[in-house]
């Protein structure tokens, strides 16, 4: 059974950091494009960072202004996600994403993914 499961969200203040990691089971990773996407409740999921099977190239999403990188390490099979000056406003559940094709057409839809993990939280404290 295909399985993202996603850690290392937390709570922070703003300013700070945190690293995400999403780790994937029952799928050939390398295949896979990856992606991070995140929901505030109410509001619709919207892609953030997204990246090709090889990590060779990244589709934006929201524009986080330089202040996250998406990359993953395939042969851990895990996703990472690095944001640094963390905003009030980038509060929110972050989820990983599964694209079996292998890349994307555009990080904004998060009907392009086939795969969602349970979501991390992530809350920034003003």
């Amino acid at each position: 059974q295909v399985q993202l499961v996603e850690s290392g969200g937390g709570l922070v203040q703003a300013g700070g950091s945190l690293r995400l990691s999403c780790t994937a089971s029952g799928l050939r990773f390398d295949g896979y494009a990856m992606g991070w996407f995140r929901q505030t409740p109410g509001k619709e999921r919207e892609g953030v960072l997204c990246i090709s099977r090889s990590g060779a190239t990244t589709w934006y999403g929201v524009s986080v202004k330089d202040r996250f990188t998406i990359y993953r390490d395939n042969a851990k099979n895990t996703l990472y996600l690095q944001m640094n000056s963390l905003r009030p406003e980038d509060t929110a559940m972050y989820y990983c994403a599964a694209r079996s094709s292998g890349t994307w057409n555009t990080c904004s839809r998060p009907s392009e993914s086939n795969y969602w993990g349970q979501g991390t939280q992530v809350t920034v404290s003003s």
